[in-house]
């Protein structure tokens, strides 16, 4: 693992701990580094009514968005769970929309396990806007 990466996953770590997960108690981490090299951070944000809440990694995508950035060149995320936790499927599509298939994706849990993957791994057969040339 390069420097670059466990500054990712140091940032995800960090930011982690701002979660607002009052009925799960899973709080969750995400960075995203943008092309221009700048890293955006999200926790999740539950909500009573679920599912309204809001993931980590879609929250760190919208703060990039924000920024006026559009491309992911690397991703973080962490919990505190026994295994890596990949992203949800939703958030597999957020992250295809804006990285390529050979972005890559740091899953890490707080005790220091890590899994490797990218992003086209996550997401096999992923829709893009190559599927909407028609439209």
């Amino acid at each position: 693992m390069s420097s670059a990466d466990a500054d990712l996953v140091d940032a995800a770590r960090a930011v982690r701990e701002n979660a607002y997960a009052p009925y799960s108690h899973f709080k969750v981490g995400a960075a995203v580094r943008a092309a221009s090299g700048r890293v955006f951070l999200g926790c999740n944000v539950e909500n009573v009514a679920y599912p309204e809440g809001t993931c980590a990694e879609a929250g760190a995508i919208a703060a990039m968005v924000a920024a006026g950035e559009t491309e992911v060149t690397e991703v973080a995320v962490i919990a505190d769970s026994a295994a890596p936790v990949p992203p949800c499927g939703g958030c597999r599509q957020k992250l295809a929309e804006f990285a390529r298939h050979n972005t890559p994706v740091t899953l890490a849990t707080t005790e220091g396990a890590r899994l490797e993957t990218t992003v086209g791994e996550l997401l096999p057969g992923r829709f893009d806007a190559s599927h909407m040339d028609r439209a």
